[in-house]
Parts: structure tokens; C-alpha cells; sequence
């Protein structure tokens, strides 16, 4: 492969951005892209009131907080 046609793959892969497709994909990007968007959404979530995890199975997990106020009474 050429150095010309490498920079080419190299740039449309960088230039790729999460798509809802990318869970059912199975190249390394898609699996990435999916990763990274689950994590990010799984801490953007932590600050909420009541937050839960998605988890694999379709189950949500709930993030308990620490030193709340029912564990101080």
C-alpha cells in the first residue's frame, strides 16, 4: 500500500463520528466509537438525580451516591 492511499484511510477514519449504527458493527472503529459514546453518556449521566447505567442486557443500574442522606441518619 502506498503512502498516499494510506493517508486517505487515515482520514476518513479520523474523520468519523459516532453513529447509533456503530453497536452493531464489528470493525474496530464502530466498536470503539460505540465504547467511548457509552462511557461518555454513562458519566454525563452520573450528575443526574436518580442516574442509571445501561447495561448489556437492557437492564438499568443505578448509581448510588455516596454520604447520602439516609446513610447519615
Amino acid at each position: 500500500m502506498d503512502s498516499k492511499q494510506s493517508k486517505n484511510e487515515s482520514s476518513e477514519i479520523a474523520g468519523r463520528i459516532y453513529d447509533v449504527s456503530d453497536y452493531k458493527r464489528e470493525d474496530a472503529v464502530s466498536s470503539g466509537l460505540a465504547t467511548t459514546h457509552e462511557q461518555v453518556s454513562d458519566t454525563y449521566a452520573e450528575g443526574e438525580i436518580k442516574a442509571v447505567i445501561d447495561d448489556v442486557n437492557g437492564k438499568d443500574i443505578e448509581i448510588k451516591k455516596e454520604g447520602t442522606e439516609e446513610e447519615r441518619k
